[in-house]
Order: C-alpha cells, then sequence, then structure tokens
C-alpha cells in the first residue's frame, strides 16, 4: 500500500495560535510545522459514519480521537483545569479500551481513548 500514515490533520479556527497552545498545554501535542508532533506507534482508524449517526454532535462535520495512556490521570488534569470531561462506562470494554470526550476551546470534540494494555 503506498499510504504509511497520517500525515497531518489541518482545519480552520478562529484563533489558531491560542488553540495550538491549548493542545500544547492540555493534551502534550505540539502543533507546529517547524518542529511537528511525532506520535507513538499505535492504531489509527479512520471510520465514515452513517450522517444520522449519534456517536458524536449531529453539527459537527468529525471528531478527532487521540490515542491516550493513563486516561485517569489525564482526566483529572482536564477537569483540574475546568474543562468538561465526558465519561461513559458503555463506551469502555477490555477488547476496545476506554474512552472520554472533551470539547477544545472552539468547541471541536474530541475523544480520548486509552487502548487495552497488551
Amino acid at each position: 500500500m503506498p499510504v504509511t500514515g497520517i500525515g497531518g490533520f489541518f482545519y480552520r479556527a478562529n484563533d489558531p495560535a491560542a488553540l495550538q497552545k491549548w493542545y500544547a498545554d492540555r493534551l502534550g501535542v505540539v502543533v507546529d510545522f517547524a518542529a511537528p508532533w511525532v506520535q507513538q506507534p499505535g492504531p489509527t482508524m479512520i471510520m465514515p459514519f452513517a450522517r444520522d449517526t449519534d456517536y458524536f454532535a449531529a453539527d459537527k462535520q468529525w471528531m478527532l480521537n487521540l490515542r491516550v495512556s493513563g486516561l485517569d490521570d489525564l482526566i483529572a488534569d482536564l477537569r483540574a483545569a475546568g474543562i468538561v470531561v465526558t465519561t461513559d462506562p458503555a463506551w469502555d470494554s477490555p477488547e476496545t479500551g476506554r474512552f472520554a470526550r472533551i470539547h477544545d476551546p472552539e468547541g471541536n470534540p474530541l475523544e480520548l481513548w486509552e487502548p487495552p494494555a497488551d
């Protein structure tokens, strides 16, 4: 296959610099053309959903899923920073891992995914 991975995720923002800082400060994702974020090896899903899905908000065309480790600590840090974190035990399973959802300061939906332990 000629495609070897995701090279970037580009989207519009009202305040790109502030959003870059938020992603770096809150999630450790440095988004900078001069020093791109190099992610750890692991699975990446690219999955279209039906237009009427209720998996994420109907008024959003996309939801970014970020693979994380230490989900409980990350949730605690985000909540301590005043960020609303949604969890639901029904989302979690030993086969798929654990999930939490947040929104960035511009309202973009983010799903945090901790894959199951190897």
